[in-house]
């Protein structure tokens, strides 16, 4: 479905989501680069401070009157009351009696931490100062509490800032999308009452011209004419049913019961005509069972339409082209398959795109890509095989309608093919002229 308006609308939606993302993006890591700051700054300060304090109760505090949150020990002297359980730690004060050389160490214990500094004071004595460390901690797990709390509050108004940015940073894009569609369907629509009249005067201009015999040279910049005319309406039929699907993708008020088998003998028979003159056989292989999906039947005879031409366009005299309808796992499938010229199987995609431009440089038009813009739609898709000279396949997959399970009961025909010959009603085909040209799409 590329550079369809789904896509177009697709890519907007995207953008909006874009510029949220980034617009959050960008708080939350404003905010957890300054909570990492505040925290780092704040870590450092409560050490330096923790580290004055233990180094100068160790070295001058008194025994018995120590320092807030700090508790003093010595091998005379009586803990204090209030002092924690497993301290002091008789191994450092050991080792310090013996080495002369201050140990500083962090215990966890009592279900907090502990900073433990033991250190031989200017009279030879040994004492260890134990700083309890719970309320710094407590600090900063407040810290992080409030960091917490700012990076919800961040990334509530990240999203609303970065919804109401992309809404705003984007509008102009969509209106301009919007207006580019309206300018289409609306010089689609007025021109094609004045190009129907010219293709309708240019056929009667070639039917005279016949008529009166005059010059070769006349007649075929007649016909001529009346092919380009041709084309140009079918381009301006293209643009039209774009424009409606952009407008109304689904087209809910349209959907109707679609059967798929006598929609594609209609559309082989509105082409019968053109296979007759080109020496072409064009079957049809169906169930004797009818195929049901749900969808816009105009389209959908649209896109059906495109696949013959397509392949009738690219067989030779003499050649074939095969419809095959089935119903596989739940979805109806729509093949057509010809004996032409073929293409690359790299070139597969790029057949969808729009104005797609062969190896010959040829302008390829918008028929193959809107066809895949119309089963997408649907909800269906559509994929093609080929190789050069061995002819292509193209096949449309379309969810069934669920109530529209087989039934051989329902018979639409005794055979399980049909072959185009007489024309059947269908969309008519001014009297002694050719059917309105399209332009290929490989």
């Amino acid at each position: 479905m590329r550079a369809s308006a789904y896509a177009e609308w697709a890519a907007v939606r995207r953008a909006r989501l874009r510029i949220s993302l980034i617009t959050g993006g960008i708080i939350t890591l404003l905010v957890t680069m300054v909570g990492g700051v505040a925290q780092a700054a704040m870590t450092h300060a409560q050490s330096e401070q923790v580290q004055r304090e233990l180094r100068y109760g160790a070295a001058h505090g008194d025994l018995s009157s120590p320092p807030v949150c700090t508790w003093l020990y010595a091998p005379d002297a009586m803990p204090l009351a209030n002092a924690p359980a497993g301290f002091p730690v008789r191994t450092d004060m050991e080792r310090v009696r013996r080495d002369r050389a201050a140990l500083e160490r962090t215990v966890r214990r009592n279900g907090t931490v502990y900073l433990v500094r033991t250190q031989a004071r200017a009279d030879g004595d040994v004492v260890q100062a134990v700083f309890d460390m719970r309320y710094q901690l407590a600090d900063r797990r407040y810290l992080w509490s409030a960091l917490g709390v700012a990076e919800v509050v961040g990334l509530i108004a990240a999203a609303v800032t970065g919804a109401v940015l992309g809404r705003r940073a984007v509008a102009p894009l969509a209106e301009a999308l919007a207006r580019q569609r309206r300018f289409v369907a609306d010089a689609s629509h007025e021109l094609q009452t004045p190009i129907t009249q010219v293709y309708t005067r240019a056929q009667i201009l070639s039917r005279q011209a016949a008529a009166a015999d005059l010059p070769a040279r006349h007649r075929e910049g007649l016909a001529r004419l009346v092919g380009s005319a041709g084309r140009l309406g079918e381009v301006l039929d293209d643009l039209l049913l774009s424009a409606s699907l952009a407008a109304d993708p689904a087209r809910q008020s349209e959907l109707r019961p679609v059967e798929l088998v006598g929609l594609a003998r209609s559309v082989v028979a509105d082409e019968s005509d053109h296979v007759k003159s080109s020496g072409l056989t064009v079957d049809v292989h169906a169930p004797p069972y009818p195929l049901i999906v749900r969808g816009v039947e105009s389209a959908l005879r649209r896109a059906v339409g495109e696949l013959l031409v397509n392949a009738i366009g690219h067989t030779p005299d003499g050649g074939r082209v095969e419809v095959h309808l089935a119903h596989d796992r739940g979805q109806v499938e729509l093949t057509v398959s010809d004996t032409g010229s073929g293409f690359e199987p790299a070139d597969a995609e790029r057949l969808f795109e729009r104005f797609h431009r062969g190896e010959g440089g040829g302008r390829y038009g918008l028929g193959l890509a809107l066809l895949r813009e119309v089963v997408a739609h649907h909800g269906g898709a559509v994929v093609a095989t080929g190789r050069p000279g061995r002819g292509a396949r193209f096949t449309i997959r379309l969810p069934e309608l669920p109530s529209a399970a087989p039934d051989p009961a329902r018979a639409v025909t005794r055979g399980r093919s049909w072959r185009a010959g007489v024309p059947r009603p269908g969309r008519r085909h001014p009297v002694d002229d050719p059917p309105r040209p399209r332009e290929s799409s490989r």
